[in-house]
């Protein structure tokens, strides 16, 4: 399994750059950074979240 296809990445906050969410993506099928509408509890909102390294 060192070859994985699935990676954990962690998604932050676009407006106050907390880091809330930790998900898995498939490399092959999405080789750019995940954007994802989410929401978030120190905004009190739903934002942007993008992927983090």
């Amino acid at each position: 399994m060192a070859n994985d296809v699935r990676v954990k990445v962690t998604l932050s906050c676009t407006e106050c750059k907390q880091r809330n969410y930790n998900t898995t993506k498939n490399k092959r099928n999405n080789s750019e950074r995940l954007e994802l509408m989410k929401y978030c509890k120190f905004c009190k909102k739903e934002t942007l979240h993008r992927e983090t390294k």
